[in-house]
């Protein structure tokens, strides 16, 4: 064989062997759902994101029959666990508190997140910053340096003077921290920011913030440190990273609203430790997100009646809310008439404007419809159907809604209107405030109400002398 030729086959075995070796000792992980695959593909088979995949090195495997030695762990029986021995602590915030169901339980882990710039680090520096006047509690945070830290709570004039800082994104040397000092609060900011040094992925790919979750949260619950942990979102709206975060931690935490919005609401999906869907409102001011005492007197203080605005008593988990929906209806310019809805769920917008023109007899087919949740809030019970459909007639037949009613009820395909739960608990909530009628569901509610049956019975309130308003069209 002449020598180029051996030298050629040499190269390309020795090439084989490397990409051989690299294949072994790496996989391609979906960041997305956390599906492990031998080599890169564009779509994930197992959620469908495309170009989720990232290169990780692949965890050593064991070897066939070999196993691992394990010691028995001692049980505890329930009826000898006291559950009391350690009592929430308050977070210095009535609101977070309210969301939290009376508290912060030592030991457990809570997962913050929301939109960038929507004020997720100023509310966790808020409340280190009242809790370390009686607790100790470590800030730790990825993102910015300790100095910059200081710049933020001096612009929000915090008097934080027993709070520790730490930049670091190495969970090794932040639990190392941790067990060397007795904290009661270890604030993370952000989980995409950390890693472990066993792995060599990158900070933010899955293997990552699934290993810093699991390495944290194994130290807080064996020393009782209540663990905050912040996370970013993707541009769906959803907690990035894999979904094992989301039931790794007792608690889920969301803070919404307009980012350029006065309010926001900081929303609970998942409480180990409380009722969920509470939610605790703030208001944005040059010294952080304060409190709001009564949101709903906030939320309608600048409300001005009028065609197309109707005055909603919703439920936020626990708490009664009176929020004002706001709708527009327009002669169309295209041919398919637009939808649009801010802060309410766009599909469940169509179907009501199906049950409108079908049940109702209102002509929508030929109008642009616009549906707006004032305030910033986002409105997901089926109570605000009624609210919806009236505010739809209103603006659609020209005609005031009066000031000083307020509606709530669930509105059937059928066109009926559905009871609902806590009726006293909203009408309750609208006379505090002056509002002295109600429209809702004619069956299983309380005195006080104007019950209507069908969503006809609803539009034709609108305007009694005819019979009925849902026979006009606008021009």
């Amino acid at each position: 064989m002449p020598r180029r030729t051996t030298q050629l086959y040499a190269l390309c075995s020795v090439s084989a062997t490397i990409d051989l070796m690299a294949k072994s000792t790496t996989h391609f992980s979906c960041q997305n759902c956390g599906a492990s695959y031998s080599r890169w593909v564009g779509k994930c088979e197992s959620c469908g994101a495309w170009n989720s995949l990232l290169e990780e090195a692949a965890a050593p495997s064991i070897k066939a029959g070999k196993t691992v030695a394990a010691s028995a762990v001692r049980t505890e029986r329930l009826d000898s666990i006291k559950a009391g021995d350690r009592p929430r602590f308050p977070s210095g915030l009535d609101e977070v508190d309210q969301v939290l169901g009376g508290g912060i339980v030592p030991g457990s882990v809570i997962l913050l997140s929301g939109d960038p710039g929507i004020g997720k680090s100023t509310l966790v520096l808020q409340i280190a910053a009242a809790l370390a006047q009686s607790k100790h509690v470590l800030y730790v945070s990825g993102e910015e340096s300790t100095s910059q830290i200081k710049l933020r709570a001096d612009r929000l004039k915090l008097a934080a003077d027993g709070l520790d800082l730490l930049s670091e994104t190495s969970v090794d040397s932040i639990i190392a921290t941790i067990t060397g000092g007795q904290y009661d609060l270890v604030i993370i900011d952000s989980i995409q920011t950390m890693a472990v040094d066993i792995l060599t992925g990158a900070p933010g790919t899955v293997g990552q913030i699934t290993a810093s979750s699991q390495a944290l949260q194994s130290v807080a619950k064996g020393r009782h440190i209540s663990l905050l942990i912040i996370g970013h979102v993707t541009k769906d709206g959803t907690i990035a990273g894999p979904k094992i975060l989301e039931h790794l931690v007792d608690v889920v935490l969301y803070l919404e609203g307009d980012r350029y919005g006065a309010f926001k609401a900081l929303r609970g999906i998942k409480n180990r430790f409380g009722s969920t869907s509470e939610v605790g409102i703030f208001e944005m001011v040059d010294s952080g997100l304060i409190p709001v005492p009564n949101p709903s007197a906030s939320l309608l203080a600048e409300r001005q009646p009028g065609p197309g605005s109707v005055v909603l008593a919703t439920l936020e988990g626990t708490r009664p809310l009176l929020v004002e929906v706001q709708a527009l209806v327009v002669p169309t310019s295209f041919g398919y008439p637009k939808r649009t809805a801010v802060g309410f769920d766009l599909n469940r917008l169509n179907l009501l404007v199906a049950v409108l023109t079908k049940r109702a007899g209102l002509n929508l087919s030929s109008a642009d419809i616009y549906v707006n949740v004032v305030g910033g809030l986002r409105i997901t019970e089926p109570a605000a159907d009624l609210a919806i459909i009236l505010s739809i007639a209103s603006a659609h037949s020209d005609v005031a809604v009066p000031g000083d009613l307020v509606a709530f009820g669930e509105v059937g395909l059928n066109g009926e209107i559905r009871s609902v739960n806590q009726v006293a608990k909203r009408l309750t909530e609208a006379k505090r405030l002056g509002l002295s009628r109600a429209i809702g569901p004619k069956f299983g509610t309380a005195a006080g109400i104007q019950g209507v049956a069908t969503v006809a019975d609803a539009v034709r309130l609108l305007n009694p002398s005819k019979d009925p308003v849902i026979n006009r069209r606008d021009t």
